[in-house]
């Protein structure tokens, strides 16, 4: 059993890693490591991912900082609306699911298990989006920033409802939002995303202290070692074609994705 546990933490470091290099995907991976491999409850797992998440994101948002690569005007903009409605979500809608969600036919969907497929479903949007990519050229890193507020504010109300609901960062959202949208440069749009992600992540972590009892034990040792990921991930990111890396994660996603909805249905 204790090997499973080290491969459990192992990929902690991989979590912070993915976070380093391409700025997003960090919760896609927590949350089958912390269900599949370490055995923690799905909505607990969601509370801890971002938990994980955020904080780690926070870390590797200070470097950006220091090379003056965080936009704070567009991560004010966006994070408000993504501020409350992740706290709502975590506070209110999620203890307010029934269990079971619904039953169809033969099958008796319960809480765990819609969440898990909902997961899932965001998984192959986040797949499709890297391998895909934006389809527009990127901003270039002399462009003035243009900011398109309804839309940014509403593209912040979205990812906020998914990261309250899954327990996702929602960085596979927010960087396409920022360099389309506000028109960042994809550099700037990595340093601010990690800065709305940690930001949001640890508000709708808090919504869970008072309803989850938490292994802090666990968490601290798990959020150490994805810190620990995200300072490799950074010094890595300079050296790997960001492309290439993330049509590679894209598809790594899209297979995690769909065993998770061939478990989650297997088990109905």
């Amino acid at each position: 059993m204790d090997y499973i546990v080290l491969i459990g933490f192992a990929s902690a470091v991989i979590i912070g890693v993915s976070l380093g290099l391409v700025g997003g995907g960090g919760s896609i991976l927590t949350v089958p490591v912390l269900v599949y491999i370490l055995g923690v409850e799905p909505v607990l797992a969601t509370a801890y991912s971002l938990f994980v998440v955020g904080s780690t994101s926070l870390v590797g948002s200070f470097a950006f900082m220091k090379k003056h690569l965080v936009d704070y005007k567009t991560a004010l903009v966006f994070a408000i609306p993504s501020f409350i409605t992740v706290f709502l979500t975590r506070k209110f809608l999620v203890p307010a699911l029934p269990d079971p969600l619904f039953e169809m036919g033969d099958w008796l969907v319960s809480k765990n298990i819609g969440i898990m497929i909902f997961f899932a479903l965001i998984m192959l949007a986040a797949s499709y989006s890297m391998i895909k990519g934006n389809g527009k050229k990127e901003a270039e890193e002399n462009s003035k920033v243009k900011f398109n507020i309804p839309l940014i504010a509403l593209e912040g109300l979205v990812v906020g409802l998914i990261t309250g609901i899954v327990g996702a960062g929602g960085g596979f959202l927010i960087i396409p939002a920022l360099v389309l949208l506000a028109r960042l440069p994809m550099k700037m749009a990595v340093g601010t995303s990690l800065l709305i992600i940690a930001a949001k992540s640890l508000i709708g972590f808090l919504g869970d202290l008072s309803s989850q009892a938490i292994d802090w034990q666990m968490l601290l040792i798990f959020t150490g070692l994805s810190t620990v990921g995200i300072f490799i991930g950074s010094s890595l990111s300079n050296r790997i074609n960001e492309k290439t890396l993330k049509v590679g994660f894209g598809w790594f996603v899209l297979i995690i994705g769909i065993y998770i909805i061939g478990k989650e249905l297997s088990s109905l």
